[in-house]
């Protein structure tokens, strides 16, 4: 068993320093709290601080020389492959079945790429004549090989199957891939007084009522960009979301504070169509608004693991804690199945302000004589 803290050591590009602390050193682990940008994830049993050569240092000092220092399991790089002919001709064929479908852009976008790494490994055989054992094998050398992540599995099984259902019409069963097994993993969450700082951060109204606008309503990134003005039905109450994922339409809560804030922002921008735009026009981007809450997020102090679609998680555990009805949560969401929304009972922030332990109630009701 160890007994001394483990340093991983980043990758190039990271953004943090992974540390293990065992748990028989409390008053080690008490100080490495105290340290500024630390943070805990329970899903891994790790602490994590800012990389920098800065930190890095303080933490060897911390821990003197009882530590040692673990790579990092290093991706090995898929190898790329010029596509022939009938790759290509077989690439825009599932991209057309795709489009029939009313797939979005940025699923299609996934899709293809997905499928090239398949045919960089098939470029010479009739894609038709390939078996599913094949396939899972071809999975499986990416697993154990390079290092691909669950995420990654499913994205490339997702566009191997739509490849072969919706491009060649094979039936759902023939290609019956496996895939990893489901990680019950519980949504990032902030606390009410960071999402506060949050959104409250940026001194660009727009930019404010971006972030009001994700948080107050529940939204996906992609939602916010395709707000039109038209959406906002201030009298009745509510945002409109069209063609939101699994392209439905739907209706959420829309703040009075947010009125109050998206009037005032559209005397002074005036957009024209959608309700957020460029500096040119057109819809506003993904990657502006990932930087006004990248901004917020450090200036803040708040959680460094945050990002955008943590708003839309801190909107729905909150609206729990408030008692909101799951059904009526659900809606606002729009997810197909309730199990979706109730994964957010798990991200309630249990203390005893909030609920009382039955020893509580015993003591509370009843006389008992001193043990």
């Amino acid at each position: 068993m160890n007994t001394i803290p483990i340093i991983y050591q980043p990758l190039k590009n990271a953004k943090r320093i992974k540390i293990f602390i065992p748990y028989e050193l409390k008053e080690l682990r008490y100080v490495f709290k105290k340290v500024n940008t630390t943070f805990w994830h329970p899903n891994q049993k790790l602490w994590s601080i800012m990389y920098t050569q800065e930190n890095l240092a303080l933490l060897k000092k911390l821990f003197g020389k009882n530590y040692t220092i673990v790579n990092e399991v290093t991706p090995t790089p898929i190898e790329k492959r010029p596509l022939t002919p009938y790759a290509i001709d077989e690439l825009f064929r599932l991209e057309k079945s795709l489009v029939l479908k009313k797939y979005s852009d940025s699923s299609i976008r996934t899709y293809k790429n997905m499928f090239t790494v398949f045919l960089t490994k098939f470029v010479h055989r009739d894609l038709a004549e390939i078996t599913k054992e094949e396939i899972e094998g071809f999975v499986y050398e990416l697993i154990k090989k390079n290092k691909i992540s669950e995420s990654y599995q499913n994205q490339l099984i997702n566009a191997i199957k739509a490849y072969y259902e919706h491009a060649l019409g094979k039936p759902r069963e023939y290609y019956d891939i496996q895939r990893p097994k489901k990680t019950l993993s519980i949504p990032n969450v902030l606390h009410k007084e960071e999402v506060l700082k949050i959104i409250q951060h940026p001194t660009n109204i727009k930019h404010k009522a971006i972030l009001w606008t994700i948080y107050s309503a529940g939204l996906r990134i992609s939602e916010v960009i395709n707000l039109r003005i038209v959406d906002i039905y201030s009298k009745e109450g509510y945002l409109f979301i069209k063609d939101s994922k699994g392209k439905k339409d739907r209706k959420t809560i829309l703040s009075d504070h947010l009125v109050a804030l998206l009037r005032l922002y559209y005397k002074k921008e005036k957009p024209s169509y959608w309700l957020f735009e460029g500096q040119t026009g057109g819809k506003y981007s993904r990657a502006s608004i990932r930087a006004i809450f990248r901004k917020a997020v450090e200036a803040t102090n708040s959680n460094p693991w945050s990002t955008v679609h943590t708003l839309r998680h801190s909107f729905a555990t909150h609206c729990i804690e408030d008692n909101i009805n799951l059904r009526y949560l659900q809606n606002m969401l729009g997810h197909n199945s309730p199990k979706t929304t109730e994964i957010y009972t798990k991200t309630i922030h249990i203390n005893n302000k909030k609920i009382k332990s039955p020893l509580d109630n015993l003591l509370n009701n009843n006389t008992f004589s001193e043990l």
